[in-house]
């Protein structure tokens, strides 16, 4: 049984916190640069929620250099960090769990590395356990902002 709480973002009524996406990038940006691994980071939001902007901005705070894009296709992206590797991972094209060992699953969560995975859920139960959450949605009544829970 897989264990993770959430924090309630400072500031934050109700558990969440809403966001303009230049704040969401700041916030990526931050948590990028304090974070250390091994670490896996599930995003979860619907589509269009700004899974892959707040995946871009923690990169970039990590210390990549390179452009980041959305591993749709890909599905599995590294980057060079300025201290250690990132795995950006995007599971949406998933149509089972079973299909995680052919994106190399194990090997990417054995490493010393930053993992980033959107549409966590699709892996059916395989994150680590200490993986951290952080869930993204539409603000119902303010098209500029999000939604922002993380813990």
């Amino acid at each position: 049984m897989q264990f993770h709480h959430h924090i309630i973002p400072p500031l934050a009524t109700s558990g969440k916190v809403a966001v303009t996406e230049a704040e969401l990038r700041s916030w990526g940006e931050q948590l990028g640069r304090a974070v250390t691994v091994p670490l896996a980071i599930a995003i979860s939001g619907e589509l269009g929620a700004g899974k892959t902007t707040l995946a871009q901005s923690i990169c970039r705070g990590a210390g990549v250099r390179e452009f980041v894009t959305s591993p749709t296709f890909a599905l599995v992206q590294r980057y060079d960090g300025a201290r250690f590797p990132v795995y950006h991972l995007d599971l949406y094209r998933l149509t089972s769990a079973r299909e995680l060992v052919n994106l190399g699953w194990d090997d990417v969560l054995r490493d010393d590395a930053l993992v980033l995975i959107e549409w966590p859920e699709r892996a059916e139960g395989h994150l680590p356990a200490h993986a951290l959450h952080i869930e993204i949605e539409h603000h119902p009544a303010d098209s500029t902002k999000r939604l922002l829970l993380a813990g």
